[in-house]
């Protein structure tokens, strides 16, 4: 399968069909965005297996996300965490059971509340993620060399921005 889904793997010419010129112009950019992050998540999903991969040969792919955020955030309960990645509790249990047989995770109870539990990342788990994310940082580096630094801020913001209005 190629990554634009045209069977050539390159991207299909704008003003066609495809691109929505039957339409008119206002969706024109919307199926072109479409089409760009289609490309990307998929992307970014093989990237977060061989990542996850790089932690551990046996932590599952949806995990290295729960890891990123346990290094970016430090302690957390379990809900914020399965609300942050947008899963279940049950789900976020199984993977949580998971890390901590790994040795990358652990739970202490919550000072604040007796009855819930803080998940942090263990030493193991600081020094793996640690080391995975740095050299993710130094192919962006590499993959984005000729980019100005406004530009990459610009994306970041941009990225962010979708983010957050996908949140609602």
């Amino acid at each position: 399968m190629h990554e634009y889904g045209n069977g050539e793997g390159r991207p299909v010419p704008s003003g066609g069909p495809e691109d929505g010129a039957e339409h008119g112009g206002a969706d024109r950019e919307f199926l072109s965005l479409e089409r760009e992050l289609t490309v990307f998540l998929r992307r970014a999903r093989a990237s977060q297996g061989e990542m996850a991969r790089e932690v551990h040969p046996d932590l599952e792919s949806a995990a290295y996300g729960l890891l990123a955020r346990l290094d970016e955030c430090g302690r957390q309960r379990a809900t914020e965490l399965a609300a942050y990645i947008g899963v279940g509790k049950a789900t976020m249990s199984r993977q949580l059971r998971a890390l901590e047989e790994l040795g990358l995770v652990a739970r202490e109870p919550d000072p604040a509340d007796g009855r819930a539990w803080l998940v942090h990342l263990t030493e193991e788990g600081r020094s793996r993620v640690g080391r995975v994310r740095e050299a993710r940082r130094a192919r962006y580096v590499h993959q984005l060399a000729g980019w100005d630094r406004h530009e990459v801020a610009e994306l970041a913001r941009l990225i962010r921005q979708l983010n957050l209005g996908m949140e609602k």
